[in-house]
């Protein structure tokens, strides 16, 4: 079976910079990935260039089996590759419900977007409790599961998040990643960028470990957790 997404020799540079110089990476349908590494290491650049938001120097992109080059960034949703950016992104001066509603701009099935959304208040009960509050006057953690329920309501084929755990309380933290194992549990293929990397090795089936713009170990993500210079430069251990 062909990977979801196959990364080949992909470059990114910005101006003189190399960010990303030749990585390659692949997904496979129902995977939970974790791309761990340092910051500045080009993890957050990866993700952008996946759905169009930077173009690559170099190399292929392909998803679902054809290449994304000829893509524009809007067509990326419609495909199935849908981003959780950093800090979140969403419209603060939209309630928590029309936020939702904007995940599904693609879609115009209108019954199966109201199940949806009763969906994510299920997975969100907290959201369910401020569905008409202005979505910028939330805490940290509310936004950020507006964010990702966002994601959801467009049905992705592939989901990339990008540090979700950033700025967030520690029990918040937890329940995010409770959150982000239903969502794999459900059969939803995902590629996770996180700063905490035990807790992300610890979600993820598979992991990358990315430093200066390279990709330097690939591996299951138990062996990771049990490697001792993994352990020493990004487990704290």
């Amino acid at each position: 079976m062909n990977p979801l997404l196959e990364i080949k020799d992909l470059k990114v540079a910005y101006g003189g910079i190399h960010a990303v110089k030749g990585i390659d990476l692949d997904i496979k349908q129902g995977e939970l990935v974790a791309l761990i590494g340092a910051n500045g290491a080009g993890k957050s650049t990866t993700l952008k260039t996946l759905v169009g938001m930077v173009k690559p120097a170099g190399g292929e992109i392909r998803f679902d089996g054809k290449p994304t080059a000829k893509l524009a960034p809007y067509d990326y949703v419609g495909r199935g590759l849908v981003l959780v950016p950093e800090g979140r992104g969403i419209f603060g001066r939209l309630t928590v419900e029309e936020n939702l509603q904007m995940g599904a701009y693609v879609r115009n099935d209108k019954a199966e977007i109201a199940n949806d959304i009763d969906r994510v208040f299920s997975l969100f009960p907290r959201l369910k409790e401020r569905r008409a509050q202005l979505a910028g006057t939330l805490s940290g953690g509310e936004q950020q599961m507006v964010a990702i329920g966002r994601a959801m309501m467009s049905r992705p084929k592939l989901l990339l998040l990008d540090e979700p755990s950033m700025g967030l309380a520690p029990i918040i933290v937890q329940k995010i990643f409770e959150i982000i194992r239903m969502i794999a549990a459900e059969g939803v293929t995902m590629l996770l960028v996180e700063q905490n990397a035990k807790l992300a090795l610890q979600t993820a089936d598979r992991g990358y470990v990315m430093e200066s713009g390279r990709i330097t170990l690939a591996d299951s993500a138990a062996n990771l957790l049990a490697n001792e210079k993994i352990q020493q430069a990004y487990l704290g251990e």
